[in-house]
């Protein structure tokens, strides 16, 4: 990436920032010193206990209540006070912007100012509209609609983490909008000796492995290939990794008493551990309801650092997951189709060799970080 101290200041709007946990806070995170790195002027506005501090030469403005009306007032002050020009780009995810996910007045106040240019990236549109859903969510998602064509409507630029959330969007807006894959948020590189003497600490496998958070729509599915897989193979283990795999496994356990000491759980791993432990795995399972897509930051961690994975298609899925072959993909959501791609890879060290190597070339040609900086310091550019 090249050096650039010239242009507006960018501004970052975020509903949360490390130390807050959260996908949207790493991203924020990673891509300000990025560009802080590129030699930007670099700010970040977040939801704290108030305050300014230094950042890996990013400067981090806490506001509390930033996003809602409280602290709408203090958001505007604080950013006329900066010298400009200035660059707005709101990381927009609607149940990070507070107000249970329907912030209609932070929508309002994006949409009328005109202090500054206004850049959006969507990480997440609007909540699904399922006609047998509660009322409460027909609400929630009539009013995410709104919300997303307020802000799309009156920003400079618009990006997406997948082409999806441009139908989303008013038409006049959907020629222009840039998609802008998310990268992953740990490191793409781990060195041979970590990796060897983690396998060696963790005993012999073949090691499946799942990077997540456990919830529900995932970890049913998860359970219901991981199980099968491990049952088959008595020789087969499994490392979970992610915030609520202690519990998982303890749930895995409980109903299948069989595989006890059969699956190790990694909850609070830092992002050089997580990193070295996704390496050491042979497959990844990555199960997900809407299916693998270019917004899910877990497939990317093992497209990174080149350990195969096995995933599914879904209503989100990308056409290019099919045309690269970065992936071992099943069609549809049902665990079978998993176990049956999970076998066939377990079978055959060559291919995995060969998938992983794929992945991680891929991976640095078209999602990296560095292309997504790229993007944001030349838009204007295919």
């Amino acid at each position: 990436m090249s050096a650039a101290s010239t242009g507006p200041a960018w501004h970052l709007l975020t509903g949360e920032y490390p130390p807050d946990p959260g996908g949207v806070s790493d991203h924020t995170r990673q891509v300000s010193h990025a560009l802080a790195r590129a030699g930007q002027e670099v700010h970040v506005w977040a939801p704290g206990e108030g305050g300014v501090h230094a950042d890996g030469g990013v400067t981090v403005h806490r506001v509390p209540g930033l996003l809602t009306p409280r602290g709408l007032p203090a958001l505007s002050r604080g950013l006329d006070a900066c010298p400009g020009p200035r660059r707005l780009l709101l990381q927009y995810v609607p149940h990070a912007l507070g107000l249970k996910a329907m912030n209609v007045p932070f929508c309002a106040w994006f949409a009328a100012r005109q202090r500054e240019e206004r850049w959006v990236y969507f990480h997440e549109a609007v909540f699904p509209w399922e006609p047998r859903a509660p009322w409460l969510h027909h609400v929630l998602a009539g009013v995410t609609r709104v919300m997303a064509r307020t802000v799309a409507s009156n920003a400079d630029r618009v990006f997406v983490s997948i082409p999806q959330w441009a139908a989303h969007l008013p038409g006049r807006v959907r020629p222009d909008v840039r998609w802008l894959p998310i990268p992953s948020n740990l490191p793409v590189e781990v060195t041979p000796d970590d990796v060897g003497t983690l396998r060696a600490r963790l005993g012999a496998g073949p090691w499946l492995g799942h990077f997540g958070t456990y919830g529900r729509p995932i970890a049913e599915p998860l359970e219901a290939a991981l199980v099968p897989l491990l049952q088959h193979d008595e020789t087969r283990r499994a490392l979970l990794m992610g915030r609520g795999s202690r519990a998982f496994v303890e749930r895995v356990v409980a109903r299948h008493p069989g595989l006890q000491g059969r699956l190790e759980a990694r909850d609070s791993l830092s992002f050089e551990d997580l990193a070295v432990h996704l390496s050491a795995c042979d497959v990844l399972l990555q199960p997900y309801p809407d299916g693998v897509s270019t917004r899910r930051t877990t497939v990317m961690a093992g497209l990174a650092l080149g350990v195969p994975v096995v995933t599914n298609t879904g209503h989100l899925t990308e056409p290019l997951w099919q045309s690269l072959e970065v992936v071992a993909l099943a069609e549809g959501t049902a665990p079978s189709a998993l176990v049956e791609r999970a076998e066939s890879l377990l079978a055959r060290a060559e291919s995995r060799q060969a998938l992983g190597q794929r992945a991680a070339r891929v991976y640095r040609e078209r999602f990296s970080l560095e292309r997504t900086v790229e993007t944001l310091l030349h838009p204007e550019q295919p």
